[in-house]
């Protein structure tokens, strides 16, 4: 995989997101493990859903994304949806305990 200022092809470019997406695949997957040990520790249900935690976390990704270069608000949307879905995650896994 070449850096994006060195790749001279588009075949350069899809490996270099092809590679990238593999490796956010995986830090998704233990970024949901976390969700999991959440649930496991929470001792209440209604704890799951946290909304000052959301924002913060939605904050942290935006101040990321602005030092990183990239849309901070695609960085807040992505994230929103990030969350939620960890949030229904996390319910699901806090339920089947």
């Amino acid at each position: 995989m070449c850096a994006p200022e060195a790749c001279t092809t588009m075949a350069e470019v899809r490996a270099g997101v092809d590679a990238l997406d593999a490796e956010l695949a995986r830090l998704l997957g233990e970024r949901f493990a976390y969700m999991r040990a959440a649930a496991r520790i929470k001792p209440e249900r209604h704890m799951v859903r946290d909304e000052a935690r959301k924002a913060q976390v939605i904050a942290n990704v935006r101040q990321a994304a602005r030092a990183a270069q990239w849309p901070e608000e695609t960085a807040a949307m992505l994230w929103e949806l990030l969350v939620e879905a960890s949030i229904a995650y996390e319910l699901e896994a806090f339920d089947a305990r």
